[in-house]
């Protein structure tokens, strides 16, 4: 299948929808298509003037903004590669992955800079401040960065006398396998990689969102951006794609709290809604499951005559919760809680959770909510195709493999971990699953995580922690092995146990309980040996897995 230009598709767009609102930093400034374009060009001034080649790595890290999300384009745009770094990534992790990269100029935000050490990485010629539309100078090593910053304004106007307009825009012409982005992954079981990202697998993936979305999301309606965009899902799904489609992006900025997003929600009522399975399960159990625990609601639960009324006011309720104007709810980037899903789909709720990973730029599967199987993730996205590593894939879990146009060119410097990740052109993803005859996945773990019991069976930590998550003061677990023994790790939430009036030694004995609880509900092989309490949060990645590889030598 030909594959544009995708840099072709993003100046389509710009000057298609030149005086549409485009980007807006919530409660703060708005910037419409045609000044993303004129700012864009000012920083193609600077890259210019600045020495910066085609192929070139130029770095963008910092919460998500309007400026952000410029100065990803513009160097896209460019013809250089642009290198995301997530602003919550330790400082040293920071200037790792800026001199890995080999970038020559870093955009940074003014949340993130104070905490970086420019003599730490002594690769980049300039670092520029991404939290003014101007990008003024923080670090200039050479007189031709010095230079273009100080006389952007002059250079601009020689370059366009007449003034800026929307036929004046000639990006940079991109071929399919050129490499656009170098993405870090976030470090779910092991350190950060950098992630290859051919211009085919960012096309072809805002091309799955066109075929997914183009009917409901018109041009100018709005979308949320709750997702680092420095991470490939919420840069696919909540940027990319709408920059192609004339959307209008509102940057939150801030910690998506269930507080928080309700208030956005109802505001800005956004047409699609892309989450994490964290942010649906706590606005669940925080605004909806303490309603229909209401002795009256329950019983007409259970009541035939009433149930179907009491679902559809339930549905509606969370509908409300999302601003009552998507078509649908996009959850990925980890799996949702059991319960949590069995209680969606019980009311009809218009969500489907997808699959995919950095190295698909992200999306590997994919349902609509209307088509979508519970407990799965969807069958194989356009352009994509799925097997399972199995001598029986529909009942032998194996590793998923994928190929197509959204796959990888590989790991950035480290062809041994290229060769071990990508045969034959499949990728595989270190993940296990099944597939049933329709093609539909579902995930069972991660193979790093797979256990093997005292009689060599195979133990899926994720299933066990699935049904612990959904016992009584268990916000968040991780199960670890022990010489043969299986340990629940549990972290409470203060302010649940504190409104349920438990003393530490109450709570301890809550965990006891639930320990046999647990065990009464999984197989024999997976019984849990004990429950150990966790003072804080696990540590988490920015699309808030849990960060397992850190926890499995926990002293118990």
């Amino acid at each position: 299948m030909e594959c544009p230009s995708f840099n072709a598709c993003i100046q389509k767009a710009i000057q298609d929808y030149w005086d549409f609102d485009a980007l807006t930093d919530y409660g703060a400034q708005t910037f419409r298509y045609k000044d993303v374009a004129r700012i864009i060009e000012k920083v193609h001034i600077i890259l210019e003037a600045s020495g910066v080649q085609k192929g070139d790595k130029v770095a963008v890290c910092g919460r998500n903004s309007a400026r952000w999300g410029i100065a990803f384009l513009a160097t896209i745009t460019y013809g250089a590669v642009a290198v995301p770094i997530l602003h919550e990534f330790h400082p040293e992790q920071i200037h790792d992955l800026v001199n890995h990269s080999n970038a020559k100029l870093l955009f940074v935000g003014d949340q993130v800079w104070p905490k970086l050490d420019a003599s730490k990485m002594p690769g980049l010629e300039g670092i520029f401040s991404n939290s003014n539309d101007e990008y003024k100078i923080l670090v200039a090593r050479t007189e031709k960065v010095r230079y273009a910053r100080e006389n952007l304004n002059r250079l601009f106007g020689e370059r366009y006398p007449m003034n800026f307009r929307a036929r004046d825009i000639n990006y940079y012409q991109d071929s399919p396998e050129e490499m656009a982005v170098l993405n870090y992954t976030s470090g779910t079981t092991s350190n950060s990689k950098g992630v290859m990202i051919p211009y085919r697998a960012l096309w072809s993936n805002v091309k799955f969102a066109s075929e997914v979305y183009d009917e409901h999301v018109k041009p100018g309606e709005n979308v949320v951006s709750i997702l680092p965009t420095a991470h490939m899902y919420g840069m696919a799904f909540e940027f990319l794609y709408e920059m192609t489609r004339g959307a209008h992006v509102t940057f939150l900025g801030k910690t998506p709290s269930p507080t928080v997003m309700l208030h956005v929600f109802e505001e800005l009522k956004p047409k699609v809604v892309i989450a994490v399975p964290l942010l649906i399960e706590k606005i669940v159990r925080k605004a909806i499951f303490p309603k229909i625990k209401a002795p009256a609601i329950r019983l007409a639960l259970m009541t035939p005559l009433l149930r179907d009324r009491v679902k559809l006011n339930i549905r509606r309720k969370m509908q409300k919760a999302f601003g009552d104007n998507f078509f649908e709810i996009i959850v990925g980037g980890a799996a949702m809680n059991q319960d949590i899903e069995i209680f969606l789909k019980g009311i009809g709720f218009n969500y489907t959770i997808g699959y995919g990973a950095t190295e698909c730029a992200p999306i590997i599967c994919y349902a609509p909510w209307n088509k979508f199987v519970q407990g799965s993730c969807g069958k194989a996205a356009p352009r994509m195709e799925v097997r399972i590593d199995s001598p029986d894939p529909q009942h032998i879990p194996g590793e998923i493999l994928a190929r197509g146009m959204n796959v990888m060119l590989g790991y950035y410097k480290n062809d041994e971990a290229t060769a071990a990740t990508l045969k034959d052109g499949w990728y595989h993803t270190g993940d296990l699953g099944v597939m049933d005859a329709e093609g539909n996945v579902f995930i069972k773990g991660r193979s790093k995580n797979m256990l093997l019991g005292a009689n060599g069976q195979n133990i899926y930590p994720e299933e066990i922690e699935d049904k612990l998550s959904s016992l009584p003061y268990v916000t968040e677990c991780v199960v670890i092995q022990k010489g043969e023994q299986l340990y629940g790790l549990v972290y409470a939430d203060p302010d649940e146990v504190r409104k349920g009036g438990l003393t530490q030694s109450q709570l301890a004995e809550q965990m006891e309980q639930n320990l046999i609880e647990l065990n009464k509900i999984i197989p024999a092989y997976a019984r849990v040996q004990g429950i150990k309490l966790m003072p804080e949060e696990f540590e988490k990645t920015p699309k808030k897995s849990i960060k397992r590889f850190k926890y499995i030598d926990y002293e118990i």
